[in-house]
């Protein structure tokens, strides 16, 4: 079963898609929240087909339905279907990057305040970016979350930001955004061509898309990402409250394990730390990937 779109409106008017897949009869909610490139549907519930069959193994929303709880994933504005800020229509060069942490925020807030009033519980999943997005919002967001999730967190990362630059060929003085083209991407990804195709596909079939082989991302993810590396962190760990497990994937070279344990380190409240064996940066895609999605539900059984 493919996750259903729904829409919610942040605080601005900004309308953004929200997609769900939800069990008869859940009581709590996980409100996902993609990284910097991919959008929700793409990175939680890729549409992958196999001898003419959907395969939803690589679907998180669907793993957490069947684990009896409510999934939902958000696409934060500029990603996915949710509206473009006007930025992204004008050349990349005119503007800064639009979209930073306290702004996706705001959105995560209008996606929570959709679930919590219909839940008697509503955990938070961040992944990549959405560590820095999901923790801005853990720390200065109005909500009572359940649990919070930082799968592949980026916090203050030990590489150099020219590092992510290069790999992406993105000018490091960040444009308002930059382009993904799909011969680079798939050199880059490699690996299992029906997912790639699945992922590819819906990314281009969304407002990111601007022709078949080319969609957007927009750089604010990039430009927190060079705070961070700098020294300038998107959020305070000291000041998370909510129960929070770090994981990241034992193979991730983006999250690694020296930036993911100072992370868990910082956490003054009930923390756990794990790690998933044979996992890179897309662990919640890879071949440990029921893995990730046990160890995750596990832990929301316990906060």
């Amino acid at each position: 079963m493919d996750p259903i779109p729904t829409t919610v409106d942040s605080a601005d008017g900004t309308t953004l898609r929200l997609w769900k897949q939800t069990p008869d009869d859940a009581s709590e909610a996980v409100l996902y929240v993609h990284g910097s490139i991919t959008s929700s549907r793409a990175l939680f519930a890729p549409p992958v087909e196999r001898d003419g069959e959907r395969d939803d193994s690589y679907s998180w929303l669907a793993a957490t339905a069947r684990a009896g709880r409510a999934a939902y994933a958000l696409d934060v504005r500029g990603y996915g279907d949710s509206d473009r800020p006007p930025e992204l229509n004008a050349p990349p060069e005119a503007n800064d990057p639009p979209v930073r942490a306290p702004l996706a925020a705001e959105d995560i807030q209008a996606a929570y305040d959709e679930l919590a009033p219909r839940y008697d519980a509503v955990h938070l999943v961040g992944v990549s970016w959405g560590t820095m997005t999901g923790g801005y919002f853990a720390v200065h967001g109005d909500h009572d979350l359940a649990s919070l999730t930082l799968c592949a967190p980026v916090y203050r990362p030990p590489w150099s930001f020219a590092e992510i630059t290069a790999a992406l060929n993105v000018d490091p003085d960040l444009d308002a955004y930059y382009h993904q083209r799909y011969d680079a991407v798939s050199d880059r990804q490699g690996g299992d061509d029906a997912l790639f195709e699945a992922i590819w596909t819906t990314q281009v079939e969304s407002n990111q898309g601007e022709d078949p082989e080319t969609y957007i991302a927009q750089a604010g993810a990039l430009a927190d990402t060079k705070a961070a590396v700098e020294g300038e962190r998107v959020y305070d760990a000291t000041a998370v409250e909510t129960p929070t497990l770090v994981v990241r994937g034992d193979e991730d070279a983006i999250s690694v394990r020296e930036d993911a344990l100072s992370l868990f380190d910082e956490l003054d409240c009930r923390a756990e730390y794990a790690e998933v064996g044979g996992g890179d940066h897309y662990v919640m895609h890879g071949e440990s990937r029921q893995a990730l999605y046990g160890a995750v539900s596990a832990f929301q059984d316990r906060a």
